[in-house]
């Protein structure tokens, strides 16, 4: 499961995207899954992120038919719902997800929350200033999802 990030105004991926997708791309291609979810909403650019996702995974090799698409997942919430519920559809008993550093822990939380308990986590070596925004607001965000 790959969380969505802005897509630049020209429909290519933001840096933080592209290093997520392309983590995602080396536990693929290392036979780590077989289904990637790619899962982004609708952007204030005016692009579908998981159909930005979508076509960046094709052109790197991944077979359409191994990814999933939820253009629904405008926060983690939505999108860890979504993951949920096609994991238990399909009789799948584990995921990576695959996003920043700061970001796992959360995601996780909510994911076992909804009944997913093998959660393994993985992120791209990719650090920006806007972390220094990114890891006081995700600390406040684990807060409200405890208790979601």
């Amino acid at each position: 499961m790959v969380l969505g990030s802005k897509v630049n105004e020209d429909g290519t991926l933001s840096e933080r995207l592209k290093a997520r997708l392309d983590k995602s791309l080396e536990l693929y291609n290392k036979g780590y899954f077989s289904k990637v979810i790619v899962s982004g909403g609708f952007g204030k650019e005016g692009f579908e992120e998981a159909e930005v996702m979508r076509s960046y995974l094709i052109d790197k090799g991944v077979e359409e038919n191994s990814i999933i698409v939820d253009n629904n997942g405008n926060n983690t919430f939505m999108t860890a719902r979504f993951t949920a519920d096609f994991l238990s559809n399909n009789d799948y008993a584990s995921v990576i997800v695959v996003s920043q550093y700061f970001h796992l822990f959360r995601t996780q939380l909510t994911l076992r929350k909804l009944g997913i308990k093998k959660v393994q986590c993985a992120s791209p070596r990719f650090y920006e200033i806007r972390d220094l925004f990114s890891v006081p607001r995700e600390m406040i965000a684990v807060l409200k999802y405890l208790f979601v």
